[in-house]
């Protein structure tokens, strides 16, 4: 038996699990946003964190990164008992079709390969916070911090994650750009630190910047494998 994940968030540049493939490819009729609450890793039940999730839209393109694991139940099952624990916010589970760059046969490469989804409804899933302006978004984004560091790396990684592999996303962009703003820090997009040779400056957890009034969540409970 095999399984495939697709990873469009962190797992793309932290699998943290055994593997056996990896490729760089997209998956349609889907598209990033940053819906979600994370409670444990960027944020807090208190304070949570904004993290990325996907919502179906058609026509929309989702670039990622596929990871094959295979070599027998035990391995499949400790790989997948260890992603429905750093996923657990995200109460749902899809399979969907894999397109693999570069490949011209428009057919998929990998059909019934997971992604981790969240229902789109605040009275059934306790984690989706659904949109908001994107000047909430920001401000909610640069101020938030858990166990696992500040809101506002998990977005810039990511953002240098989809320029890396040659796929960046506008939305990404547009709301790095927008914490960028609410940070004071000069300049616009992944791109314009690698040309000037610069990172993002370090902003500390204390720095005075005005916080959305949140109500706290409750703590996360890991999915039953």
């Amino acid at each position: 038996m095999v399984f495939w994940i697709f990873g469009y968030g962190s797992l793309i540049w932290n699998p943290g699990f055994e593997y056996d493939e990896k490729m760089i490819g997209y998956i349609k009729d889907y598209r990033r946003v940053f819906d979600l609450a994370c409670i444990d890793h960027q944020g807090t039940p208190e304070h949570p964190a904004r993290t990325c999730t996907v919502e179906q839209k058609e026509g929309a393109v989702c670039w990622g990164a596929v990871f094959c694991v295979r070599g027998g139940p035990e391995k499949e099952k400790k790989a997948m008992e260890y992603l429905e624990r750093r996923e657990c916010e995200y109460d749902s589970k899809t399979l969907v079709d894999f397109y693999k760059e570069g490949d011209s046969s428009l057919q998929p490469a990998v059909t019934g390969v997971i992604i981790f989804t969240s229902t789109p409804d605040k009275v059934s899933n306790k984690y989706y916070l659904g949109p908001a302006p994107l000047e909430d978004m920001a401000r909610q984004i640069a101020t938030a911090f858990g166990p696992n560091g500040n809101n506002r790396d998990y977005l810039f990684r990511l953002e240098k994650t989809m320029f890396d592999i040659g796929h960046e996303d506008d939305y990404v962009i547009e709301l790095a750009n927008e914490v960028r703003k609410v940070l004071g820090i000069p300049g616009k997009g992944i791109l314009m630190e690698k040309l000037v040779g610069v990172g993002a400056p370090h902003i500390p957890h204390e720095a005075h910047i005005p916080s959305l009034q949140l109500h706290p969540l409750p703590e996360a409970i890991a999915m039953d494998s």
